[in-house]
């Protein structure tokens, strides 16, 4: 490879760059994620607003693991912001009825 132009190497290794793909993250603390998982896998027996944003999710073809990782993201936003806050959390505040969910 020697005298070939940045461009000719890239090109060269185009298939095999293509064929790569990440699934997961590796680098993560993985108590905390378990923790996530747990906590947003059990919300959706007693959070009307959490099983909505679950159920939102498995309706557009989303995998189980998918939507749960969803919820936990979500709940983990509504932490933040209950302690940035300083408030207390409240189901009608955290889960609006008439919320769009981005893809």
């Amino acid at each position: 490879m020697v005298g070939l132009t940045l461009y000719e190497v890239l090109w060269r290794n185009l298939p095999l760059r293509l064929s790569r793909v990440v699934l997961a993250r590796h680098a993560r603390n993985k108590r905390l994620a378990d923790a996530l998982d747990q906590w947003s896998f059990t919300s959706l027996q007693k959070s009307p607003g959490a099983r909505a944003y679950y159920d939102e999710f498995r309706s557009r073809q989303k995998t189980h693991r998918k939507a749960v990782r969803q919820v936990a993201n979500r709940w983990v936003g509504i932490l933040h912001a209950c302690l940035e806050r300083g408030c207390l959390y409240d189901e009608e505040m955290a889960w609006p009825k008439s919320e769009n969910i981005a893809a």
